[in-house]
């Protein structure tokens, strides 16, 4: 039998891990995962954690939820594989794109899917290019991203991607790739300045910089509703349609990244609802099958999907796509996710017991190593500082969340450091009692770590 410590060393060994200082691995080795059950998660060790990341942003219904394993064991059986190439198609993927964009009201038109969110924000910038030379622009090529935004790990994705460890020794961004400021009221706010005035200044500078590079040349600007992995930043009530309202003056695309937003996580199905954002395209991934098999769909509205669909008529095809697009399994599965949503109101109990988190994260932000407390719905990020009133991060940077996060763990709690803000993304089924008793293992553990700090 296969033992724990056997694991860990064949671990270190053998597999490169995503997200990982590789060096530190080899002398920390992993905490390796056996089962999961609900919002919780066991290693091999048998010891209980609740997963308030909900695994990566992404296990919207809950670990070992039956009616998935069910919806793949009859998929497999019945259509284990098929492909989407040369007018071939499955009954899941057909029936996924159509409950994908009945959910938008139908504002999307049409879906093309992949399998992750990375690939399908690579696959939107072929698409935004296709569609630009359809049109006979061949300079609307550029596309404007954010600094600390997330959009995935391909060559085309981290380059959109705003946050250096993405770029670092990748030779990345890519050329026609731009990125303009963060909403991040709280560190790039102006003295005295308002979250209005912030978010006026922020479409300010997106249309100075669409200026300056030349209106003909911008082709698309992408952001996330609320940025993830860059912190948990949620914008001014008025950005998003300062923002979009400059992208429509200049015929500039918007793309919203729902991969981790999408599906209920802010309290809505779709965080573009939340934020009246009316994208030309959207990205789902992660909570589309609760991360239980590989899929992301590209929602595209009828402006988009014409144009590409008059030009593959053009030149005789659409020339992409992935083997395992609209994999049957995968949509099986992401069917089953959806209707538990439904069915069990998650998007409702995401906005319940997200009230419960907000507030008791939020009654911790007179603690001296609190300097802001952010989020919505079941996402949420305290910031960690050296110094309330001057509001200095901590020097080392970093230091201090990885502190509180390993705490954490110790306690029972699998939370994420971002840089030093500590982010919160439970499963949509946690109780308003569970997210108390997360909060609880939180705010020991801020204080345990503390002492060291």
């Amino acid at each position: 039998m296969t033992t724990p410590d056997h694991l860990a060393r064949s671990d270190v060994a053998y597999q490169l891990h995503a997200y990982t200082n590789a060096e530190r691995h080899r002398a920390e080795g992993p905490c390796i995962m056996a089962r999961g059950s609900g919002i919780h998660v066991y290693d091999t060790e048998g010891k209980e954690y609740i997963e308030g990341m909900a695994g990566l942003w992404s296990v919207a219904v809950g670990f070992s939820e039956p009616r998935l394993a069910e919806a793949a064991r009859r998929q497999m059986e019945c259509l284990p594989f098929y492909h989407t190439f040369s007018h071939k198609s499955n009954v899941p993927s057909i029936e996924l794109a159509e409950k994908l964009i009945g959910l938008t009201g139908g504002r999307m038109a049409q879906a093309f899917f992949t399998n992750s969110g990375s690939e399908a924000n690579d696959t939107i910038v072929k698409m935004v290019w296709y569609y630009n030379n359809a049109l006979g622009r061949p300079d609307k090529k550029k596309i404007i991203a954010r600094q600390r935004g997330y959009h995935g790990v391909t060559i085309a994705s981290a380059s959109l991607t705003g946050l250096p460890g993405n770029h670092r020794s990748f030779d990345l961004p890519l050329p026609r790739i731009l990125h303009t400021r963060c909403p991040h009221w709280y560190r790039e706010g102006l003295p005295g300045e308002t979250e209005t005035a912030f978010a006026d200044r922020l479409a300010a500078e997106l249309e100075a910089m669409i200026l300056a590079e030349g209106p003909e040349t911008v082709a698309a600007f992408i952001g996330e509703p609320v940025m993830g992995a860059g912190g948990v930043i949620v914008p001014p009530e008025t950005y998003w349609p300062k923002m979009q309202a400059v992208c429509r003056k200049y015929d500039v695309l918007v793309i919203a990244d729902e991969v981790i937003t999408g599906f209920g996580r802010t309290g809505r199905m779709f965080a573009s609802d939340l934020f009246g954002i009316e994208p030309d395209f959207m990205t789902l991934s992660k909570q589309l099958t609760s991360s239980y098999q590989p899929l992301a769909a590209v929602l595209m509205n009828e402006r988009v999907a014409s144009v590409i669909t008059r030009h593959s008529g053009e030149l005789g095809t659409f020339g992409h796509g992935y083997t395992a697009s609209g994999h049957p399994v995968a949509a099986a599965v992401a069917l089953e996710n959806i209707r538990i949503i439904e069915e069990r109101g998650l998007v409702e109990n995401a906005a319940a017991a997200g009230a419960v988190l907000q507030r008791r994260l939020r009654a911790l932000a007179g603690h001296p190593l609190v300097g802001e407390v952010r989020g919505i719905g079941l996402i949420a990020a305290v910031e960690l500082v050296a110094d309330k009133a001057s509001r200095a991060p901590f020097d080392p940077a970093g230091q201090a969340g990885a502190r509180v996060v390993r705490q954490a763990q110790d306690n029972g709690l699998i939370l994420r450091g971002i840089q030093d803000s500590v982010a919160f993304c439970p499963p949509l089924i946690i109780t308003e009692a569970q997210a108390e008793t997360l909060a609880d293992r939180f705010e020991r553990s801020l204080d345990e770590a503390g002492t060291a700090l």
